[in-house]
């Protein structure tokens, strides 16, 4: 099913702006599949079971709520230009992050977030590639010239 998009200028051509893709139904069901792909994948699994251990882990959520409290607490300082206050709660901030990222399972945690980040990227680098290659083959772009001699 092709989707309508456009406006006919003056001179009777369609015209588009950057918000009017068109876009293949059968290209977007193929985006969709390979989505629930990924979204099954064991990357995916091992992500969900850690971010659950994480929203359950009692020491975990106290130091984080403590972070968002003292970086209010910044935001009301910065207001009065405190400075020396701003700088006393940063250090704070940052004890608590280091303790945060001491925890075992934040280590993992941040690990499954790093894998499914690579794998997403790998699938956009290949999609990239495979289509420019295919467009410069079938355009002619990018062969370098021949020589006669």
């Amino acid at each position: 099913m092709a989707h309508e998009h456009g406006r006919t200028n003056t001179y009777g051509m369609k015209t588009y702006n950057t918000r009017e893709l068109i876009i293949r139904d059968d290209i977007l069901a193929k985006a969709g599949e390979l989505a629930e792909m990924i979204s099954t994948s064991e990357e995916v699994q091992v992500f969900k079971k850690a971010e659950e251990k994480i929203r359950n882990h009692e020491r975990v959520q106290s130091l984080i709520k403590t972070i968002k409290k003292k970086q209010k607490e910044i935001v009301a300082f910065e207001t009065f230009q405190n400075k020396e206050m701003v700088a006393k709660i940063e250090r704070e901030i940052e004890e608590l992050q280091e303790e945060i990222d001491s925890i075992p399972l934040v280590a993992e945690f941040q690990q499954s977030q790093s894998d499914i980040n690579y794998l997403l990227q790998l699938v956009v680098s290949v999609i990239h590639d495979t289509v420019s290659e295919k467009v410069n083959v079938e355009t002619g772009k990018d062969t370098p010239p021949s020589s006669c001699g």
